[in-house]
C-alpha cells in the first residue's frame, strides 16, 4: 500500500509494508526539484534515517533495476 501527497514544494509517497510475517517500517520518498530523500524510522532508536539522493543518482537507480550485474556509466544530456 502506497500514498501521495502533493506539498508545496514536494511531492511525498509513502510505502506502508503490508502482509509480510516481519513488517518494516513505513518508507517516506520526499520528490524535491534537486533531489529526492527517503526516510524511514530506525525501530532500535526511533530516529529517522535519512538518505538523498541527486537526480543523476536516482536515474542511475532506475536504470539499475533494469540491467544485468556489471559497472555502467550513463550517457547524460549536455555532457561530452
Amino acid at each position: 500500500m502506497f500514498t501521495i501527497e502533493h506539498e508545496f514544494d514536494s511531492t511525498v509517497i509513502t510505502l506502508i509494508d503490508e502482509g509480510a510475517e516481519v513488517l518494516h517500517e513505513d518508507v517516506t520518498i520526499l520528490a524535491f526539484d534537486d533531489c529526492v530523500v527517503l526516510e524511514q524510522e530506525d525501530p532500535m532508536t526511533g530516529e529517522p534515517v535519512r538518505i538523498s539522493l541527486s537526480m543523476a543518482q536516482l536515474a542511475d537507480l532506475a536504470a539499475a533495476l533494469d540491467l544485468p550485474e556489471g559497472s555502467y556509466r550513463l550517457e547524460r544530456p549536455g555532457k561530452g
